[in-house]
């Protein structure tokens, strides 16, 4: 089949280096794509918001099954687009309709519908600007630290954790009245801080049925000892020792299956990933906050661990036959670090020449902010530029073997964290 796979990131190059392992893949494209998935597919320059453009290239190129990367385009109703047109409403999609991708594009529309289905979550309340007085004074009663989102997508940095209440009373006032986030923090969610553990847990459901992927944890902030500013992610490891099966039994049943009954019972359509971020308090899980897509860098450690076809899985997710689709994990450790430009995620320059390694042992490299100069040169374009992903019987191989190709990558002011992983192996002594 004909498949399309918009994005441009590392998740998107994970994407496609599975995509492509399948026989029932006969044509990859991916919209605009990276260097590295322009060497194993036809990169087509469309915006991933470009709805009419994408809409040309399915028809134009036969397009079977649509695979949507990024949260923009579902919470900007991609998919209520192409199900409005004749053309192309009959084509299988991975992603979420509008309605369902508001469970990612606004905090307190997934709070609420975690409250009205008994899924256990932080306390919290939303204000907007015209309830300011009342959020300050909400504030007043909180323990800290105190957590404040921005309702809406920011880019993962819409996220602020508070230790003084001095601190916070300011962070709120920026928020809502200096749009600190833009339009993302008109409303802010304000949030019981939860101790704990967290991690990642993914979810393919077609609406119906579901299926539980490899879970990961991921490093978000920037510095070593998870210091400084939050960024897109600096790397995950998969599997999570402290995810023991009694962990994750409560999780399938205290939070996946109320939320695939939940968004059935609401009439909120959904076929596609659902990435569920956790933390595991005593034992306990709660949700921190809902994704309606795969994470980065999280799912260039999960895909490398599914042994089953992937496009079988799509396609079931996409024509809803997950519960025909039987889901193979392999018991290996993987570690994904990632190399970024210096100085991100503040400003960094772009353009340099980058040099990778002929061959890799036991890692394998995925491609995010990259593409080509003029001279065809490999160079940096993103912040997060490459995540390399060790694979090994411990996690220890797996670390070795990531950080093994990390030395061989060499660009100007390129930076990576260096204790990926090493609380977890704290965690096993």
């Amino acid at each position: 089949m004909n498949i399309l796979l918009l994005g441009s990131g590392g998740r998107e190059h994970a994407f496609a280096w599975k995509i492509v392992q399948s026989p029932k893949c006969d044509r990859l494209y991916v919209a605009p794509g990276n260097a590295g998935t322009q060497s194993i597919a036809t990169n087509l320059q469309i915006s991933v918001t470009d709805f009419e453009q994408i809409k040309t290239a399915i028809l134009n190129y036969q397009i079977d099954l649509v695979v949507v990367g990024p949260e923009e385009p579902l919470v900007r109703g991609l998919i209520d687009f192409l199900l409005a047109d004749d053309k192309t409403k009959k084509i299988p999609v991975v992603g979420p309709p509008k309605l369902g991708a508001t469970l990612e594009g606004s905090k307190d529309f997934s709070k609420r519908f975690m409250q009205r289905n008994q899924i256990p979550t932080a306390a919290y309340e939303t204000f907007d600007a015209n309830q300011l007085e009342e959020g300050l004074a909400y504030l007043e009663k909180q323990s800290l630290p105190i957590v404040l989102k921005a309702d809406g997508l920011a880019a993962g940095k819409g996220v602020l954790i508070l230790d003084s209440l001095e601190e916070a009373k300011i962070a709120l006032k920026e928020m809502l009245l200096d749009q600190k986030f833009g339009a993302a923090s008109s409303k802010v969610v304000i949030e019981e801080f939860l101790t704990g553990i967290e991690l990642s847990v993914f979810v393919a459901t077609d609406g119906k049925s579901y299926s539980i992927l490899p879970e990961a944890k991921d490093y978000k902030r920037i510095g070593e000892g998870d210091s400084g500013l939050n960024t897109g992610g600096m790397g995950a490891v998969s599997p999570v020792v402290f995810a023991d099966s009694d962990f994750m039994k409560k999780v399938e049943t205290q939070v996946v299956q109320p939320t695939v009954a939940g968004l059935a019972a609401e009439d909120i359509p959904y076929k596609g990933f659902l990435f569920i971020g956790l933390m595991n308090k005593n034992g306990e899980p709660y949700v921190i906050e809902y994704n309606v897509r795969m994470g980065d860098p999280e799912t260039e450690a999960v895909l490398p661990r599914i042994e089953s076809d992937f496009v079988d899985l799509l396609w079931s997710i996409g024509t809803g036959t997950l519960k025909d689709y039987s889901l193979k994990i392999s018991d290996n450790f993987t570690s994904t670090v990632v190399m970024v430009s210096g100085g991100y995620p503040g400003s960094y320059e772009k353009g340099f020449t980058i040099s990778l390694p002929e061959k890799t042992s036991g890692a394998t490299i995925f491609h995010a902010g990259t593409g080509f100069n003029q001279e065809k040169n490999l160079v940096n374009q993103g912040g997060r530029v490459i995540a390399v992903t060790g694979m090994g019987r411990s996690l220890e191989k797996a670390l070795e073997n990531a950080y093994e190709t990390v030395s061989q990558i060499k660009w100007e002011k390129s930076y990576f964290r260096k204790d990926i992983g090493k609380d977890i192996l704290a965690f096993n002594n």
